[in-house]
This record gives structure tokens, sequence and C-alpha cells, in this order.
């Protein structure tokens, strides 16, 4: 044989290995995960079979829990919709995202979302039902943005109630699945607009099956009565319709082998649309359930979780299980932290010590006071305490009493609590929910978890508050260096909502479709 054939021969076999051993490589290399991100509108922490809860039944949270990670300390820096969502899409906080802290904004378009990012990425995105909002995101050339990804909404079902979305979630996560291409990794964003208001009263009972005795315990701030109790289980029957559809979409995942491979975060965007709780920057406002499923990356499924995490680290959570670096996306700079270290360390309890505390605020969640101005807060949640500093506590918290506090939407809850401003004994639950607040609040969370008993002035704060402040400052939140009036100055973007107060002092005819007209109060309230 020729020295001519002999090299060409070894060559093609140092080829063959050397192919050989790329394909091997390829194959050690776990595919990038597929992700579904499951969050309800308007669900509070607790609120789960996994949590103990026994009036609220969740089998699909229950699953994901029982074979993932269950958290205990998760957090909303925000307890409304839209600057909550942004806060998760983006990773920063609210007071980092310029108008994008208020509800209701023009989303700044330097702001890209980690959906947006994903796709750029090789990733195959798209969503059902709620998104970023309400408001209007527009990217530099005016086109509207698909905020959470491309839209799959075609299908509908009849729902339990008149009430309930008639968008069929889990039939339009099926149609995403069968446009994703078979070599892409994909991310589905299942956005349900369940248990956000409005609800059918007494359909827990009639519709759920449920009884008045189910309810364990009513929240301090909270009358406990009849109608409040319906009211609690007309939410859990809409907490129920949202882990139905979770659990069919789990269901297809697995029937087409894809849910070893995809990691899933159920999780709510604040707490339940009640007064005291969505709208605020109390425990229940920002408290949100959480479950993490990733069969093959999670160690030690089954564990709870005692470590803070805020809603900002799922974007760089998604972005790194992805194998994206956060200077490949165009996003603007990252303030949360990846939860994949503790997915992977298999530890239960608390896993990494300096997740001891998040950071919550506030600022304009609805319309209805003097030139549309906010409620500005800012807060801390460290170990068993909660410290509030309410910026401007001149204002009515809830919005003005004219207006019908507007921060509350309209419920049987809220009708019960007005109520009992003019009732003898009963007043307190008006001044919780609604009264005027003092500049500092601190609450004992193992003793008063529903934030009813004031301990500002009984407790030391100072260090609470001097930790709160310095980091705000890191942060660079413009309330921290004197300019907070910039939230007040974003416009309002549902231009009929705009000037509301304005409006309604002029007689001129205003409403407000989220709350009722008995809110609105006729004599002046001191």
């Amino acid at each position: 044989m020729g020295m001519k054939k002999i090299t060409t021969l070894t060559l093609a076999m140092l080829l063959l290995e050397l192919l050989a051993s790329l394909h091997a490589a390829s194959a050690a290399q776990p595919a990038r995960p597929n992700i579904l991100f499951a969050v309800a509108d308007d669900w509070s922490y607790g609120h789960a079979g996994a949590y103990g809860c026994v009036w609220v039944n969740t089998p699909s949270l229950d699953r994901v829990a029982r074979e993932g990670i269950l958290f205990t300390h998760a957090y909303t820096p925000t307890g409304k919709c839209a600057p909550s969502r942004a806060a998760l899409l983006t990773g920063r906080n609210p007071w980092q995202l310029k108008a994008a802290a208020n509800h209701w904004c023009y989303f700044p378009a330097e702001f890209k979302t980690f959906p947006e990012a994903l796709g750029e990425q090789g990733y195959f995105t798209g969503m059902t039902g709620k998104g970023w909002g309400p408001g209007v995101a527009k990217d530099a050339a005016g086109k509207n943005r698909q905020m959470a990804g491309r839209p799959f909404d075609k299908r509908q079902a009849t729902p339990p109630t008149a009430q309930i979305a008639r968008n069929d979630y889990a039939a339009n996560f099926t149609d995403f699945l069968d446009a994703a291409p078979k070599d892409q990794p994909w991310c589905f964003w299942y956005g349900g607009f369940e248990p956000h208001r409005g609800y059918e009263f007494g359909s827990g009972i009639a519709k759920g099956g449920k009884k008045l005795s189910d309810i364990d315990r009513v929240p301090a701030c909270w009358p406990d009565n009849e109608a409040v109790r319906n009211d609690m289980l007309d939410y859990a029957l809409e907490v129920e319709h949202f882990d139905r559809h979770l659990g069919r979409m789990l269901a297809e995942l697995e029937k087409r082998g894809l849910l070893d491979n995809t990691l899933v975060v159920v999780t709510s965007d604040n707490g339940m649309p009640f007064p005291h709780d969505k709208g605020y920057a109390y425990n229940d406002s920002g408290h949100l359930p959480l479950a993490v499923m990733w069969k093959n990356r999670i160690l030690n499924p089954g564990r709870r979780v005692d470590d803070y995490v805020s809603f900002i680290d799922f974007a760089p959570t998604f972005l790194q299980v992805a194998g994206i670096a956060w200077k490949e996306t165009g996003m603007a700079p990252v303030t949360g932290r990846s939860l994949a270290e503790i997915f992977m360390s298999g530890k239960a309890g608390r896993v990494i010590p300096e997740r001891d505390h998040v950071l919550i605020g506030k600022e304009r969640n609805d319309v209805g006071r003097p030139h549309d101005w906010g409620y500005p807060i800012r807060g801390i949640v460290k170990g068993d305490l909660l410290y509030l500093h309410n910026f401007e506590p001149s204002r009515w918290p809830g919005g003005n009493p004219e207006t019908g506090y507007l921060d509350t939407d309209g419920s049987p809850t809220k009708t019960e609590v007005l109520k009992s401003r003019l009732v003898p004994g009963q007043k307190h639950f008006w001044e919780v929910c609604f009264g005027m607040r003092p500049a500092d609040q601190l609450f004992n969370l193992r003793h008063d978890p529903d934030c009813v008993s004031n301990l500002a002035g009984k407790e030391p704060f100072d260090m609470l508050k001097r930790q709160l402040f310095d980091e705000l400052e890191k942060q660079d939140d413009p309330r921290l260096a004197g300019n907070g009036n910039l939230f007040d100055a974003y416009p309002c973007a549902n231009t009929a909502d705009r000037d509301f107060y304005g409006k309604f002092k002029r007689g001129e005819k205003v409403k407000a479709g989220w709350v009722n007209d008995s809110d609105f109060e006729a004599i002046p309230v001191d």
C-alpha cells in the first residue's frame, strides 16, 4: 500500500474519531430546557393544598410542588398587576423601571423582557391569556410589542361561571406545541385571568360544592360573616379553574414526552382582590404561592425552601437555564438573582444564607386621587418583620373616599368593610383597610400575619429602615433622591380614566368599571 493511501486512510480514521467525539460531547450536553411559566391573576400565598389550605383544591400545583420545590417566602415587589409583571419580565424592581412602576402606564421601550430576549436567542415563544398589562407597550418605532410572546388565544370553551374567561388556556397551549419547531426549545407564558374579579356570587357553594364552614379562618382585617365567606369561596372556585388548566397542560407535556426537560413555574402576580391585599403593600399583598418543577435537573424533589425570593429573580433564572449570558440579551442591568443554585443544591429549608429578605413598594396603582397621584410606599420583609415607609401619609392610601377608594376592586367584602365604618364596634375594619396611615408601619408577621397592629412607636425599626434605604439608594430609586414626583407625573395610559378626580369634582360623568357605585362616599369622610 502506498504512503499516499496510508495517509488518506489515517486521516479518514482520525476524522471519524473526531466526529464521534463531537457527537458524544453533544449527547452529553443536555438540551436547553423548555419553560412553562404559569401565572394566575390575583392569587394569594397559602391558598393551595400544598400549603395546607382546606378550602382551595389545587392538585396540579400540588403535583408541581411534590415533584419539585415549594417556596414559602416568594414575593412580588409590588402588589398590582402591571408593575408586578413588569418586574418579573425585566428582572428589575418597579422603582427602576420609570413609568412601568405604575399601573396602566406607557411601558418604556428601553426595557426589554425575558421572552423577547429568549426569542432573539433561539427560543420559540408564545403566550395565552394575560401577559403584561394593563397598559400600552410599543417599541421605539411605535410598533406593538409582544411582551410575553406570540399570542395563542383562538380556542374558547364554556366556563364554569359567566364571570370566568372563555379562554381555553390548555387547548391554546396545545396549539402552541403543535406550532413549535421540533428542533427548537420553547418558552410559554400561561397567563390565567383568574381569580381576578368579577365573581358570580355564591358560585363557590352552588357550583364548587363548598360550604361556608370550609373556611378555617377569615383574616382579621374583614368582618367574619356570610357575605365575606361566600366571596372567599367564589375566589377559591376561580383559583381551581386556573389549576385545572395547568393540570391539562402538564398532561399534554407528559403525553408528548416533553415534561422531564420542561422547567415549570407556577405562581401569581399579586395577592387576592380583596381590601387590604391587592394594591397595597401588606404581607398578603405580595406574598405569593410558588412551586417549581424541572424533573431533569432539580435535585431532591419534594423540598420546601424557606429562602426569600422575589419576582425579579425569574428573568435571570430563565436566562441562566437557557444558557444565555445577561450581557448577550440587550436587557437593562439585572437586579434579581437566579434561582438555579437553589434548584441544584438539593437542600431544603434555608439554602442561601443571604436570601434573608425582600424589598417591596408601590407607586400609582389606580387613579382617583387629586392630580392622579399615587400612594408611594417602600418596604422590607425580613424574618418575622414587615417594615413600611409611606412617603405621602397625607394622601388616602386606598384612594379618595369620594371617588370610591379606587385602589380596591369592588366586591361583597369591600362593601362589608365600607359598611363597618358606621357600625358600632366594627369601625376598625374600615380603619385598617381604608383609613389614613402614619409615615412608618411595623408588623410582626408571626403574631400578626394580617398586619392589623402597627408596632411602629412601640418597637424599634431603625435598622430595618436603614437597610431598606441603603439598598434603595444603591438601586437609584428616585424616591430616595427626592425625585419621587416623577412617578406621579407619568400619565395614565387609559385616557378615559386620566384626571379621574378632577373630572369627578367638576361634575363630569365618570365611570370606574372595577368598583361599585356604592363605593363612592357621598358624605365627606374624616
